[in-house]
């Protein structure tokens, strides 16, 4: 197991990848005023950029959902990584080389700075292979293509790329850009022969197959030639960076639409996913050589969220809880013990699960140069629940006019109504099958689902359960924040928004402000943890040595509770009314003063009224003692009023 990252390199990681530029891979950002940027969020659908990033704190948040944090965070909700994964992402994009606690590595296997090699190998594979594809030598890949409705526009989008016959043009070309015969190796761009070493894909179309952060792992190949004796499709070994079972082809194209739609539809191949995605389903994905398995669950549910309990929830609109998964198969006996695996896996699923079964036979890349694009939407909408689908693909085995047929098709159909996840579908399923077998006693088909779940499964299904990799994250109950109609309030709101984003020009008076200063408890707590962090004593020695409020944003979320860090962020997030440079130094120190004068105001009232609670013969003292300190008070608001 690799070890953690050193915590100093993660903050390296904050400090050096610069948010703007993260963010702006996948959203056009403009100018929102000083020092602050936005644009439409991709996170939820909407009209109006409610999206708003602050490079110098190196935070985003969006103002319609309430989604935020830092770049490290939105590299992992974008694009479905875990922490470490995002990390290790984006070290590779500023050029830092992790440090591992307990000399862990990277990944498995791998040499440090090494994925860096290996990604970037494939970089220029795939942009050697693109080239190829306009010369004459690539005339069948380019017929190939045609014939299937893709025209070199569709072939660009996707990426799509010809390997030379020769067998050593791409080895030759990677060595000339400086990559070693190891590294080559290491990559699988290239094999091991009795005869030396040459290239892996020759004569054939070939896709590249990239992460979900668009960087290339590997390729899938398609036989062109007669006399290419290899198999039709061809894929990139397992090696460092490529894993069968964590890639699917796609996700990179995939996951803005994923992530909106909570839907993703997977399909048997390439040309699949390009005529599904050509055709308006801009979720489609395609495994790589494997079943669609657990890890590929994994990817997916990063994606689209997990649901919990509330996975496999159909509504009567038609649309489910918590997600879809449709998976599309022919409608064969292969395709039929295909849905039977994925029904084996659906515990690893929490969005429910569907299956597109074209009638005659036809995959999506058929269908669309039959019947057109409006007919591949129409196969996708006219998904069957996972469920019913296997049920009666099950029961299509047995001869229902018989009795033995019957009783054969209920021995054999309520093991799978027994293994469904959801228990509150078991009994609809169960009256469901009733029907579909034509028994008129519901009771006997409830007793045989009973009598099945209580027998063991040769599976062992009902027993397991999936391991994550991850842990399940709870959700955090955010701290309500007061009306922002509440003139009081939003000064208090103004200030911390200030002091957060522009500690450099807050004058150090505000570190002498008592706890109780803000009257609002959200933001009375966000106070607390400034202070906690060392209040702008500590916040400037960090601005000055970072350029930013990065580390100073930072270091406030750490002594923050749980549910006031999105707070916090959203604070440091916020756009400042003040707009003009020259004008923003005193806008800041105005806002500060008018929060300390309504914490002098506030002293004041409680001053007047104890000395109308006080009896002045009782205890002249103390009545004097009360008086002077009201008047002292007043002086202090007066003279500050004056200042400013």
């Amino acid at each position: 197991m690799a070890g953690r990252i050193r915590r100093e390199d993660v903050e390296a990681v904050r400090e050096r990848a610069h948010i703007e530029e993260i963010v702006g891979q996948h959203v056009t950002l403009r100018s929102a005023g000083v020092g602050s940027m936005k644009g439409l969020c991709p996170f939820h659908d909407e009209r109006s950029p409610s999206f708003h990033v602050r490079p110098q704190v190196g935070r985003y948040h969006c103002f319609g959902c309430g989604e935020g944090g830092d770049v490290i965070d939105f590299v992992q909700k974008v694009d479905g990584l875990g922490f470490s994964e995002a990390v290790e992402y984006l070290a590779g994009k500023v050029g830092l080389q992790l440090r591992y606690e307990e000399g862990g590595a990277p990944r498995p296997g791998e040499e440090p700075g090494k994925r860096r090699r290996l990604i970037e190998a494939h970089k220029v594979a795939e942009e050697f292979y693109r080239e190829q594809l306009s010369t004459p030598a690539a005339a069948a890949g380019r017929q190939f293509l045609a014939e299937r409705g893709f025209d070199r526009a569709a072939a660009a989008d996707f990426g799509v790329g010809f390997a030379p016959q020769g067998w050593d043009s791409l080895m030759r070309h990677l060595r000339g850009r400086g990559f070693t015969e190891a590294e080559l190796t290491l990559s699988g761009l290239v094999s091991q022969g009795q005869r030396g070493v040459y290239d892996r894909f020759r004569g054939r179309l070939v896709w590249p197959i990239r992460e979900v952060t668009g960087e290339t792992v590997g390729f899938g190949a398609r036989r062109l030639f007669e006399e290419d004796q290899g198999p039709k499709y061809l894929n990139t070994p397992e090696t460092p960076l490529y894993k069968k079972s964590q890639v699917l082809y796609g996700i990179d194209l995939a996951k803005r639409d994923l992530q909106r739609d909570k839907r993703v539809v997977v399909v048997e191949g390439y040309t699949d996913v390009m005529a599904m995605h050509l055709s308006g389903v801009g979720t489609a994905v395609a495994t790589c050589g494997t079943a669609f398995g657990s890890d590929h669950a994994r990817i997916v549910r990063r994606l689209i969220g997990d649901s919990g309990s509330s996975g496999g929830v159909q509504l009567a609109s038609g649309a489910s809880v918590g997600g879809e998964i449709i998976f599309t198969f022919d409608g064969d006996a292969a395709g039929q013990k295909a849905a039977l695996r994925a029904f084996g896996e659906d515990q690893s699923f929490s969005a429910q699960t569907f299956v597109a079964v074209e009638k005659s036979g036809m995959d999506p890349c058929e269908l669309r140069q039959a019947k057109g694009p409006d007919a591949v939407r129409a196969l996708v909408a006219g998904r069957t629940p996972l469920y019913e689908f296997v049920i009666r693909s099950t029961l299509a085995s047995y001869d229902l006019r018989t009795v033995e047929g019957r009783i054969g098709a209920l021995r054999a159909a309520a093991p799978i109504v027994a293994g469904i996840r959801d228990t509150a579908l078991r009994p609809e399923y169960t009256r469901l099958l009733t029907g579909w077998l034509g028994i008129d006693d519901q009771d006997s088909v409830r007793r045989a689902v009973q009598g099945a779940s209580t027998r063991p499964q040769a599976t062992g299904r009902q027993e397991r359960s999936v391991p994550s990799s991850e842990p399940t994250p709870v959700p955090v109950q955010r701290m309500p924040v007061p009306d922002r109609r509440d003139p009081v309030a939003q000064i208090e709101r103004t200030a911390l928004e200030v002091v957060l984003q522009r500690p450099d020009l807050v004058a150090a008076d505000f570190d002498e402000l008592p706890s109780d200063a803000f009257g609002a408890p959200a933001y009375r707590a966000v106070h607390e943890a400034i202070r906690a962090a060392g209040g702008l004593t500590a916040a400037r020695p960090l601005v000055q040595s970072s350029g930013g409020s990065t580390g100073w944003v930072g270091a406030v979320i750490e002594e923050a509770a749980e549910p006031v860090r999105p707070l916090v962020t959203e604070l440091a997030v916020a756009p400042l009314p003040e707009d003009r440079p020259e004008s923003l130094e005193g806008y800041v120190k105005g806002v500060v003063l008018r929060l300390v004068e309504i914490g002098f105001t506030r002293h004041i009232a409680d001053l007047r009224g104890r000395l109308q609670r006080m009896d002045a013969e009782a205890d002249p003292a103390a009545y004097q003692a009360a008086f002077a300190e009201l008047v002292e008070v007043e002086g202090r608001r007066r003279n500050l009023r004056e200042s400013a």
